[in-house]
């Protein structure tokens, strides 16, 4: 008979932050930001995005094998605001958006990883998100 191999217990990555952090951040991007983008803008623009898992999931493996054969041993992912041209704009508003974009350089090339790596533009970004209007509040 074979042993019984212990349960590994799965530990939350180390970055998170609890939901009251969340709610804070949330709330002085809304008090400090989005009355001026809005008085800018002349509309509620949009401040949240989603994806399910599966899509990023999709992406990342995407990041992860196609850095692999670019020798890329540790990708990263940064993520820039956008906002879509007026015309371009199903709403014809020009809405604010997100997009990810690969990082990361062969090993032993300068600034290969971390923040400071460069981005991976023969690697397309990833953006088609949804987002509520109005915002869904955190």
């Amino acid at each position: 008979m074979g042993k019984d191999v212990p349960k590994r217990k799965k530990r939350k990555p180390e970055k998170c932050i609890t939901p009251e952090e969340a709610r804070e951040l949330q709330h002085v991007w809304c008090c400090t930001r989005t009355p001026e983008i809005d008085k800018s803008v002349g509309f509620e623009d949009t401040r949240e995005f989603h994806w399910s898992v599966e899509e990023l999931q999709e992406y990342l493996k995407y990041v992860k094998k196609q850095s692999k054969k670019q020798g890329i041993d540790n990708p990263g992912i940064r993520i820039y605001f956008g906002a879509y041209p007026q015309n371009k704009c199903k709403m014809n508003k020009g809405y604010s958006t997100i997009f990810l974009a690969p990082t990361g350089a062969p090993a032993g090339e300068l600034g290969k990883g971390g923040d400071s790596a460069p981005n991976n533009y023969s690697l397309e970004p990833f953006n088609q998100g949804g987002a509520g209007r109005p915002p869904v509040i955190y």
